[in-house]
């Protein structure tokens, strides 16, 4: 196994990338937007726009080296709704409509934390909360369901023709799956789903060789291999798996995802948008998220200025600090309402530093809420981001290890298929700071913060 291909399906984008294990390198050989088809019954995926994309990236790799693997890699919530033609039933639901939070029954049916470390969460992020709503606002379209395939099974089935379900995608906030015993939850069975899921398989096992059809549609040899396929966020932590000693991994993106391997026992705030994922090794994974791609770009206006070693020195003096949230009713501070202190940054570059800090002391906050230790592993497109490292690494007293391009999504979903056998990339680390402008600044946002979630407990209304 050297060159594998890798349908990374992520909630702004899809991108099909060639990755080769020999080297390291990853190839972008498509890439799109994953817009959201505004139109009934539902705000919905493109599944057929999405698949014609994926054949013709496919195609493309193919015309570069021969593919040895297929591995696949999406974002969680979200689920295809076969029937027995294998066609969609429904369209596959967009996970921020707020359609499932109209069934009021379903707080009262779904199980505890306890159970499956999946807290209560808004519009279809909860994929039984989704299912749930789907079967009682289309009972004749849910009636022709055969089979429930979560969102990386379901572009392997349509490559292989082979269902299956897997663990990492299962359980990722799902209320579907109890990541203590390995096995469905008590929704599943009270709800009577048990039997519309396929057999279960691990992320890495190889569901078949690709359907004829596809192989002529793209060019792959037959034979290709085709992997079950695995949750985006967990792909990022497959790479770090065996690495010795306590760590966590801040998967960033739409999300920022911190997971924390061997880190100190906390009890787990159900509340503050921390839940229990599933690795790649099916072990439960303590993980704490909040939206900080979006809220980034959100802060920044999309107009992102890096700013000099003066500039960020100035917003740090100046005290100029941004508030959570954004999205409020994600993250570690619910319910709390985004605001500047003293005001807005009047330049791009003043802005995006403060955005920057932001997002570290956020992702800080959420790596203290699952015990995390050690260093803190920085993938995706925050890795690139000097401020926003040297600010987690001094609000967490511990370093930073900044990944290179090709080290989070889709190198994790193309070890799946086998071993990296270059050098693993390049990892540049960050050490706190000790300055006591960095020090403060970090300390006076967590004194603020502190006082508007005691306010905010205190006061729900």
């Amino acid at each position: 196994m050297r060159h594998i291909a890798v349908l990374d399906i992520g909630k702004t984008n899809a991108k099909v990338l060639l990755i080769d294990l020999a080297s390291g390198t990853e190839t972008t050989a498509l890439k799109r937007p994953n817009a959201v088809v505004q139109a009934a019954p539902y705000p919905h995926y493109d599944a057929e726009g999405l698949w014609a994309f994926l054949l013709e990236g496919l195609r493309q790799s193919a015309g570069r080296h021969r593919i040895d693997a297929i591995s696949i890699t999406t974002h969680g919530a979200a689920a295809a709704l076969v029937d027995a033609t294998g066609s969609l039933a429904l369209p596959i639901l967009d996970y921020e409509h707020d359609g499932p939070d109209s069934c009021a029954d379903y707080d009262a049916l779904r199980p505890d934390f306890a159970e499956t470390g999946a807290p209560r969460l808004p519009g279809g992020l909860n994929l039984g909360a989704q299912i749930h709503w789907q079967a009682r606002t289309f009972p004749q379209a849910f009636a022709r369901v055969a089979q429930i395939l979560t969102y990386p099974q379901y572009w392997a089935w349509r490559l292989t023709g082979v269902a299956a379900s897997e663990p990492t995608s299962l359980g990722c906030h799902t209320d579907l799956w109890n990541p203590f015993a390995g096995d469905f939850s008590s929704l599943v069975d009270r709800m009577g789903w048990r039997g519309l899921f396929p057999p279960l398989r691990p992320a890495s096992a190889v569901l078949g060789p690709i359907l004829p059809q596809v192989a002529r549609a793209t060019g792959l040899p037959p034979d290709t291999p085709v992997l079950c396929g695995i949750h985006d966020s967990n792909a990022s932590l497959v790479p770090h798996l065996g690495d010795p000693g306590p760590r966590a991994v801040l998967s960033t993106g739409t999300w920022m995802i911190a997971m924390a391997l061997g880190g100190r026992r906390r009890a787990l705030d159900a509340s503050r948008d921390v839940l229990v994922n599933v690795n790649a090794r099916g072990e439960p994974t303590p993980t704490a998220r909040y939206m900080a791609g979006r809220e980034f770009d959100e802060i920044t206006g999309g107009h992102i200025v890096a700013p000099s070693e003066a500039q960020l020195r100035a917003v740090l003096r100046d005290g100029t600090i941004a508030l959570p949230s954004r999205h409020p009713d994600t993250g570690p501070f619910p319910g709390l309402r985004f605001c500047w202190q003293p005001a807005a940054p009047d330049d791009a570059a003043a802005r995006t530093a403060a955005a920057s800090f932001y997002a570290a002391l956020m992702g800080a906050e959420c790596l203290d809420l699952i015990g995390a230790a050690g260093p803190t592993i920085v993938e995706g497109p925050f890795a690139g981001n000097p401020a926003f490292a040297r600010m987690l690494a001094t609000a967490t007293g511990r370093p930073v290890m900044a990944t290179g391009p090709g080290a989070g999504t889709g190198l994790g979903a193309a070890l799946l298929a086998g071993p990296l056998t270059a050098a693993r990339p390049a990892i540049s680390e960050v050490k706190p700071e000790t300055d006591p402008l960095w020090t403060g600044y970090a300390a006076a946002w967590r004194a603020r913060v502190g006082q508007l979630w005691a306010a905010r407990r205190a006061d729900p209304a």
